[in-house]
């Protein structure tokens, strides 16, 4: 076959498998990933209900709960129907478009959710270092412009890695070995060398995720020791409590967005159940625990949604 007919070569479809070696078993599965998904969805709308009726909320560090409580929906929305459909009806097929849009989608949510963790770490940042200059440091119009810069640049770099892999030639198997169409598990699939593929992937890990993961973790030592010099023990309690929680819900996100990166290129020991059950987990804990750790253990969040939604319930119940 020659190399250009090799380079048109493009299946209609690709058939993603699931957990390799479990068949009919992954059935099973759908039972806690339903309960996660759907508890996701729930949590995630509630925080975005809560801070759009309550005028109290409609600042930045809240507004940006909210986006977060977005990119959440978006982030574990974009694959967990799919894998449903996978575990309860046995329909296992993926257009070629559609896994390809879907593969946008994965890396572009999870690196907008790095960049609203950053303008988060950083509004924690100012409001304990600078409090009185809190208003005019974080204006709308500086969040606005930070975050769209971010955002662009995630739009940018993410929208290389499908690209780069849609013009592969798939001339084998089209039998992806994963839940969702994850870049490195499709583009093994291709009859040719994805050496440039595999180092593109790496770059973007480092300089999105890796970057932003350095600036949110010497944000947070600087956090730790302001919070470090509190005079009282019980106000130093709370805030480590408080910056240790956001602390694991980050360390989580990056650690499992780094292992599901990494180990296509020096893990090929590691089980592939292990794997893509790192890499489900990657996009579908974060949704769940974000609303818990930044939003509902938070005061004002609490006190809003008793405001605003228990009450209604309480006032019409005692008028039946």
């Amino acid at each position: 076959m020659s190399t250009q007919n090799i380079s048109t070569i493009r299946p209609s479809e690709f058939i993603l498998i699931g957990f390799p070696g479990m068949g009919n078993d992954q059935q099973w599965l759908s039972v806690p990933f339903a309960l996660l998904y759907f508890l996701a969805i729930a949590a995630n709308i509630l925080i975005i209900s809560v801070v759009k009726v309550e005028q109290n909320l409609h600042s930045p560090m809240y507004q940006f709960l909210s986006v977060l409580s977005v990119v959440d929906l978006g982030l574990c929305t974009t694959t967990l129907p799919k894998m449903l459909q996978i575990f309860i009806t046995n329909q296992k097929s993926i257009t070629f478009e559609g896994c390809f849009v879907q593969m946008f989608c994965v890396h572009f949510f999870s690196t907008v959710e790095s960049s609203v963790l950053v303008i988060m770490a950083y509004d924690r940042y100012v409001a304990i270092y600078n409090p009185l200059r809190y208003t005019t440091i974080l204006t709308n119009a500086f969040l606005v412009k930070f975050f769209s810069i971010l955002v662009l640049r995630d739009f940018i770099l993410t929208g290389l890695i499908p690209t780069l892999a849609s013009r592969l030639p798939y001339c084998a198997s089209n039998l992806i070995s994963h839940c969702y169409c994850d870049h490195m598990a499709v583009a093994k699939l291709a009859c040719t060398n994805i050496s440039m593929n595999s180092y593109y992937g790496l770059f973007v890990a480092f300089s999105v995720l890796g970057l932003d993961a350095l600036f949110i973790t010497s944000t947070y030592v600087m956090i730790l020791r302001a919070v470090l010099k509190l005079g009282s023990k019980a106000a130093r309690l709370k805030a480590l409590n408080t910056c240790g929680s956001h602390l694991f819900v980050i360390l989580y996100f990056y650690i499992t967005s780094f292992f599901n990166f990494l180990v296509y290129r020096v893990g090929q020991n590691i089980p592939p159940q292990i794997h893509i059950t790192f890499a489900v987990l990657y996009l579908l804990v974060p949704p769940v625990l974000n609303p818990l750790v930044y939003a509902i253990r938070t005061k004002e969040i609490r006190h809003a949604f008793v405001k605003h939604f228990l009450k209604k319930q309480v006032n019409s119940s005692n008028e039946q």
